[in-house]
């Protein structure tokens, strides 16, 4: 039989997810909520540009949400736990287990102990499991240097360097990070949460333990990249010397070592798009993937393949390391 989805967010991003889910067969998608009234009592097929069951898109998620008991919820409406938390805990309780995009659940017990403690709790307790992914976090800097681990007999250090060219991407995300403010704005941005990607601490963290590193702490550091040239972004221009995006580092820590050091780099122009994941020990391994993962697509295909590994799942909180590998 197959698994009965709802859809929650049809953003950029969710109706990414809803296309990828469209074409995966085990999948029958019976439900659809969004807030926008632009896209509610419409069909999601005219929403998603894509053929589609005759599911008409509601802002009632309590009626939807009865129509997927017993399946999976495919949520993606916001990057931090504390904003999600209602909408993630109505899911459990109506019986649905959970694949969100919401980058603080990837490892919630970094930095949202009391959340996570409940809706682990929770979960359990309706027999549903939860989890947060996509392509970082989710994979490029967390789950695929734990799985390239297994051909490690120790393993020291984790190492990552991602490189993104957000010429490539959604206007919203070269926004996100800072193309076209100025300092005083970027500055602003960081220090309020509006500007950078979140997660990242969350990454370095699950990269650690899942090479088998204890971790104690993990700091994060946000700066500001700025044009050689003039730079064209999605609707307007960054004169040479302007912001472009962001370099952030993240960092794990055991007894006051370095474990994991995680380098992104997100800006218009950005040289030599790549991912590049190191694991120093014994043997060491290094694998470079030229151009990088793309971001929104593979994040759609991770949530996607995710289902049915969440759907036979021990009830609770999981992350990513719980999941096997493959898909």
């Amino acid at each position: 039989m197959p698994i009965k989805v709802a859809l929650m967010g049809l953003g950029a991003i969710g109706r990414g997810i809803a296309r990828c889910a469209l074409q995966k067969g085990e999948l029958e998608i019976v439900a659809a909520v969004d807030l926008d009234p632009s896209r509610v009592g419409r069909k999601l097929s005219d929403v998603v540009d894509a053929p589609a069951p005759e599911v008409i898109i509601s802002s009632d998620a309590t009626a939807e949400m009865k129509k997927a008991q017993g399946g999976v919820l495919l949520h993606a409406t916001g990057s931090r736990l504390d904003q999600v938390e209602g909408e993630l805990a109505q899911a459990i309780t109506a019986g649905l287990s959970v694949v969100s995009t919401c980058e603080e659940l990837s490892y919630p017990w970094l930095r949202n102990p009391e959340i996570a403690e409940r809706l682990d709790k929770l979960a359990q307790k309706r027999k549903v499991a939860i989890l947060g992914t996509g392509v970082n976090p989710g994979f490029v800097m967390d789950r695929l240097p734990a799985t390239l681990g297994a051909v490690c007999g120790r393993v020291d250090r984790v190492n990552v360097v991602r490189v993104v060219d957000s010429r490539t991407r959604r206007v919203q995300l070269q926004r996100k990070t800072g193309a076209g403010m100025n300092e005083e704005e970027f500055d602003r941005g960081v220090d309020d949460g509006t500007i950078g990607h979140v997660g990242l601490m969350e990454s370095a963290a699950l990269a650690a333990l899942g090479v088998g590193l204890e971790v104690d702490e993990v700091d994060e550091s946000i700066d500001p990249v700025e044009a050689d040239d003039d730079m064209q972004g999605e609707g307007f221009t960054v004169p040479k010397g302007g912001i472009v995006g962001i370099k952030q580092v993240a960092r794990a820590f055991h007894s006051g070592k370095e474990i994991a050091h995680l380098d992104l780099t997100i800006a218009l122009g950005a040289p030599s798009p790549r991912d590049e994941i190191e694991l120093i020990g014994e043997p060491g391994i290094r694998v470079l993937i030229p151009g990088g993962t793309q971001g929104d697509r593979a994040t759609s295909w991770t949530v996607v393949h995710a289902v049915p590994l969440v759907a036979g799942s021990e009830p609770g909180l999981i992350s990513v390391l719980d999941l096997p590998a493959g898909r």
